[in-house]
């Protein structure tokens, strides 16, 4: 049977709005898939809700259908989305309603089953992640549009292959397989260049989107249309592949995947062989998100310019002493940033921030009273006295929780081109994941000079959030900076160059066919992106900040 080729036109809600059009053209696609759910987007989804109960799905994805369901059509591209967020029935009635105004014949099916919220009261958002046989039903029963709610982001790609090929539960390489290459195409661009460590080595600018040729034994080869920009190769795969990962078991509904198990090789141009992956029967209990509203959120950068930096700072906390014991919020962070430099040619470079987040479930304490005093200070503080914004009345802010529930108490159900709903059936072996063995180490390199240098001249990076969570895959891009890694960049080692980690479990994970480790620093965003507990909620930049830090290097990998 001929591969499958299942692309991707969207990474997040947001993402490049012509996508969907450029890979209807640029080459041959049989799915499309566009991911528009991340943890943040659910909270986003609820609170619009809140104002309007039809507001619970992706709207922009309406937007592009309209100028791209007939070339779908013609073309005989199925198109599968979890733009259905938190109404999946609502946007596939959406969808036929564009279709009937357009004139295209169109079979549209959606799933529905992840919304939990009735045994959750008080979140805004409670879903389950679903699996990818409700897709495959559909599918298989003729859609032309699929829409889901909260599936596993592989779930896209993974129902596609299954409804292709004929796959039944409990095929787990073949499932496994699938996941991998679910996984690597659901973040769009990052596959193709986008966000990568060495973006200098292809041209980046405008990134094409990626698909897989995915075959019946559930390998792949993970490519791009061509004349597209950015590139695919075995490090840009590998990035992906670690992008929001743990250890080597990559936990999901239908299957296990054995990410220790994953080869990369070149197969061309702009294709990465996916081969060799080995599944387990999936965990018993399904994830699911919780996203609620934490309290209230304000926030005042202070800039500090030239001499003193230190004592301005001082000062600033001093004088809102005050006005913080009064009604104290629930919490009170302060962080300077010294962002300045000695003699600075600009004011910006001379300049450091100060930067006071407070949070509490009532509003009023982290509100007007707190930001009426910060700038009753703008004649009456240090010299120099400015404020990068005005402090408004303060702003909810989202909280993320997991929870986990037994497969069968979730009611997964496709509902089909004409109207029947068919349930899907909860995978029929679980297994509860336990500790696997770590890995033999790679022989260490024979000892030699060493030079001070930063990590990143040998090693690429790429770093996500999960929850609280944050993790760090780096990986190595030849046999002898492998060697050197796995023995250099150790957990202890990794607390030494990151600092704010040093009181967290962080826990190491070794995956030697990608010549790379993986590190989970646990409670690091504290209760996830919508709390923005630090500067970088999403731990985007973690890797690269680690990347940037200096070590002694054996010469020979310089």
């Amino acid at each position: 049977m001929r591969a499958l080729r299942v692309g991707n036109f969207s990474g997040f809600y947001g993402d490049r709005a012509d996508a969907l059009r450029e890979m209807l053209t640029g080459g041959e696609v049989d799915v499309l898939t566009g991911d528009y759910l991340a943890e943040l987007t659910m909270l986003i989804l609820g609170r619009d809700r809140l104002k309007d109960p039809d507001a619970g799905y992706a709207r922009t994805f309406l937007r592009q259908l309209e100028d791209c369901l007939g070339l779908a059509h013609e073309r005989g591209v199925r198109i599968v989305t979890n733009a259905g967020g938190l109404d999946p029935a609502g946007l596939a009635e959406g969808v036929r309603r564009l279709a009937e105004r357009l004139g295209v014949p169109v079979r549209v099916a959606h799933v529905e089953g992840d919304d939990l919220g009735a045994a959750h009261p008080g979140a805004l958002a409670a879903h389950a992640y679903l699996g990818g046989f409700g897709i495959a039903a559909c599918l298989r029963a003729g859609a032309d549009v699929v829409v889901t709610g909260r599936v596993t982001d592989a779930a896209l790609v993974t129902g596609p292959a299954a409804a292709h090929f004929g796959w039944q539960p409990g095929e787990y390489d073949r499932l496994a397989g699938a996941v991998v290459a679910g996984h690597v195409l659901e973040c769009g661009t990052q596959a193709t260049g986008g966000n990568y460590a060495f973006f200098r080595e292809g041209d980046v600018r405008r990134p094409g989107f990626p698909l897989a040729e995915i075959h019946a034994d559930g390998s792949s080869v993970v490519t791009k249309h061509p004349g597209t920009g950015g590139f695919v190769d075995v490090g840009t795969v590998t990035a992906q592949l670690l992008y929001e990962t743990g250890g080597a078991r990559y936990l999901g509904p239908d299957v296990t995947a054995r990410l220790d198990t994953v080869r990369l090789a070149q197969d061309g141009p702009d294709r990465v062989r996916i081969e060799g992956v080995r599944g387990e029967a999936p965990p018993p209990a399904l994830k699911v998100g919780l996203n609620r509203l934490g309290g209230f959120r304000n926030e005042v950068v202070f800039v500090l310019t030239g001499l003193d930096v230190e004592a301005k700072a001082a000062l600033v906390r001093e004088q809102l002493a005050d006005a913080l014991a009064k009604a104290p919020p629930a919490e009170v962070r302060w962080d300077l940033v010294r962002t300045d430099r000695a003699d600075a040619g600009t004011e910006e470079t001379a300049s450091a921030l100060l930067r006071l987040v407070v949070r509490d479930p009532d509003q009023r304490l982290v509100g007007r009273a707190l930001s009426g005093a910060a700038i009753e200070l703008a004649l009456a503080s240090y010299p120099g006295f400015h404020v990068l914004a005005p402090p408004g009345k303060g702003a909810p802010y989202g909280v993320f929780e997991e929870a986990y529930v037994p497969q069968d108490t979730v009611d997964h159900v496709a509902v089909l081109p004409d109207g029947r709903r068919v349930t899907v059936a909860p995978a029929p072996d679980t297994a509860a994941p336990g500790p696997l063995p770590e890995p033999p180490l790679p022989e260490p390199l024979p000892p030699g000079p060493t030079r001070r240098a930063p990590l990143g001249l040998v090693t690429g990076a790429r770093s996500g959030d999960k929850g609280g969570n944050a993790n760090v895959g780096v990986w190595a891009r030849s046999d002898d900076a492998w060697r050197w890694l796995a023995h250099e960049l150790t957990a202890d080692r990794f607390r030494e160059l990151i600092p704010e980690s040093r009181d967290l479990p962080v826990t190491r994970h070794v995956l030697p066919n990608l010549r790379a480790v993986n590190f989970v620093v646990e409670g690091i965003l504290g209760a996830g992106v919508a709390a923005q507990a630090r500067f970088d909620p999403q731990a985007k930049a973690l890797g690269e900040w680690l990347r940037s830090r200096h070590l002694d290097i054996p010469e020979a990998l310089l």
